[in-house]
């Protein structure tokens, strides 16, 4: 045993485990299956602990030629939801050894400058959250070569684009299931508050929505545009609910877009639901704060983080991310009921 004041090494785990050292290596660099057995990872695992072994990360580093430091770029610091996919992200990072750094572009999408001399030698690999496909260019290192790129991890992105993985909420399914909760309350006349962001994510939103609501006979689907904001959304959609021809519900595509909304109606005399339902998507805190509390679709914003940051240590060890989008919900609340009921 190592003395109190000596830093334990590999060499006192694998004596305490009798075990050689490049099984120690194995196991706690999570690399164990199918070369040691099982009993002897959990034998490993609980000499390391025992002796508070915690792997020399530098030296580590520098044999890999990894920094294991992974960037996380997100539009902006603007809802929770984006500080859920740091939390999720930060999460599964932590237990594999790696640091995140968070990193809001400025201006939401478009070019985003590096925030380091040379991100291609300060990360690993880079996380990007619902951008545009050239907000990366200067932090990848886009040289036209792709095999000099930094490994590339896309969330809520069209799969076809340039990540080398793409992780994604089911957006088009939580659309799917606002229509169908509003055509079965009765709805046919339906107004789209849409982010004026040029994203594939809200692209999906209006596709779906369109394409549901025109296999109904006697739907009407109108779309005004918005800047992510409540201002933004009440000066918006205020003169399409000040119309003779209003509409019976307004989908949102997100809840700070709804919660506009709710002030738009109050401004021209509408009542949620009995004049006006509404629904967003995102289930933020904004979404039971106001009254009544607001019918939307769940997103999971942890577990969309967590997936990135899986996806991303997948490519780095040249495995396959794990494939399929991720679940949402709807949450019926108060804020929707038949028209004029």
């Amino acid at each position: 045993m190592p003395r109190a004041s000596t830093r334990p090494t590999s060499r006192d785990v694998a004596q305490a485990a009798g075990v050689s050292q490049a099984s120690v290596s194995l196991v706690l660099g999570g690399k164990w299956k199918g070369r040691v057995s099982a009993a002897t990872a959990e034998r490993v695992r609980a000499a390391a602990a025992e002796l508070g072994y915690r792997p020399n990360l530098a030296a580590r580093n520098l044999r890999l030629g990894r920094t294991r430091t992974v960037l996380l770029v997100v539009p902006a610091l603007t809802t929770e939801f984006f500080a859920g996919v740091y939390t999720g992200a930060a999460r599964v990072a932590a237990r594999h050894g790696f640091g995140v750094v968070l990193y809001p572009s400025p201006e939401g999408i478009g070019p985003a400058r590096d925030p380091f001399a040379s991100a291609q030698s300060a990360l690993d690999g880079v996380i990007a959250s619902s951008m545009a496909a050239d907000a990366l260019s200067a932090i990848r290192g886009d040289r036209g070569d792709r095999g000099d790129q930094l490994p590339l991890v896309m969330l809520d992105s069209d799969p076809e684009g340039p990540g080398t993985a793409t992780v994604n909420l089911d957006i088009a399914d939580g659309v799917r299931q606002v229509a169908e909760h509003l055509l079965g309350l009765g709805h046919r006349d339906f107004l789209h508050l849409a982010a004026d962001v040029p994203s594939w994510t809200f692209e999906v939103r209006a596709r779906e929505l369109a394409a549901r609501l025109a296999g109904v006979p006697g739907t009407r689907l109108r779309t005004v545009r918005s800047p992510i904001s409540i201002k933004g959304a009440e000066a918006a959609v205020r003169g399409a609910l000040e119309g003779a021809e209003r509409p019976t519900a307004v989908v949102c595509d997100d809840d700070q877009l709804a919660a506009g909304t709710y002030k738009a109606a109050r401004r021209v005399g509408l009542r949620i639901p009995e004049d006006l339902s509404v629904t967003g998507i995102d289930d933020l805190a904004v979404a039971t704060a106001i009254d009544p509390e607001l019918t939307t679709v769940r997103l999971d914003a942890e577990l969309f983080g967590e997936r990135g940051m899986r996806a991303l240590l997948a490519v780095l060890e040249g495995e396959e991310p794990e494939e399929g989008d991720i679940p949402v919900s709807l949450v019926v609340r108060g804020s929707t009921a038949a028209p004029g009921a």
